[in-house]
């Protein structure tokens, strides 16, 4: 592991069990999204760079390539293991890729290229893949039109400090990125239905930052999320609900030289 930055580390390892539990998949669309615009086929060499509990490995799997599952955190990535028996799983981090060069067709950050946006991850992930290659980068994003969501995330905005985000935009300044082509756009609508304590309390306790607080500090937030969820109307005392999404994924081809 390189450069692992603390709030992922921390907050991963102490809530892998949580993040599997709160945690959406990704839309349907996504399965053609890795087919047709990443080409990934039963021939193909897929990493899911970042892989987390695997819960984007299920789709890239459903594409019939093979695919390597990077991780740096362990915990994660023995409910990785337990997620997908048999498959390919290393430590490592997107500074340092324990794959050889020019051996990837496609390398796929989901939820975590935040993480680690920076021109030395960006020559690591340029290395493993195949000239033509494909760098896939997908994310699932709290929907913020709907009341009651903005109304969660400001709950938790004020522990979020110097936490590398999506929201941020941060790692948009990377592109366009040398030895890429220019990077390209679909957004797909989502949603996460299921228990309340699944979907919206424990997709809450998840969140890196939320994870790595201290026992008293997340105990907190629980009960504000609680009260939150008691006093909104379509939340109220239902068994289930459904929490709205929005899913972004964003790919560039590496150069043929």
């Amino acid at each position: 592991m390189t450069s692992l930055h603390q709030s992922a580390e921390h907050g991963f390892t102490a809530g892998a069990e949580t993040y599997v539990k709160g945690r959406p998949e990704y839309p349907r669309q996504i399965t053609e999204w890795l087919t047709n615009t990443l080409a990934l086929d039963d021939g193909s060499q897929a990493v899911d760079l970042g892989a987390g509990t695997g819960k984007f490995t299920t789709f890239l799997k459903r594409t019939g390539a093979e695919v390597t599952a990077v991780e740096p955190v362990a915990a994660m990535r023995i409910q990785l293991a337990m997620l997908h028996p048999g498959i390919r799983i290393t430590p490592g981090s997107a500074m340092a890729i324990p794959l050889p060069d020019a051996s990837a067709d496609a390398v796929v950050c989901a939820q975590a290229f935040h993480w680690f946006a920076n021109e030395q991850a960006l020559n690591e992930i340029r290395r493993v893949l195949k000239p033509g290659g494909r760098l896939g980068l997908v994310w699932n994003i709290r929907d913020d039109n709907v009341a009651w969501v903005v109304n969660l995330m400001q709950i938790i905005a004020p522990y979020q400090g110097a936490t590398p985000q999506y929201a941020t935009g941060h790692w948009r300044k990377l592109f366009p990125a040398k030895g890429f082509g220019p990077l390209q756009e679909k957004q797909f609508p989502h949603s996460h239905a299921g228990a309340p304590d699944d979907v919206i309390v424990a997709r809450t306790l998840s969140t890196s930052f939320v994870a790595a607080l201290p026992a008293f500090e997340r105990k907190k937030i629980e009960t504000r999320v609680r009260e939150l969820i008691a006093t909104t109307p379509e939340l109220a005392n239902s068994e289930t609900v459904t929490f709205p999404y929005k899913t972004f994924a964003y790919y560039c081809l590496k150069d043929l030289q």
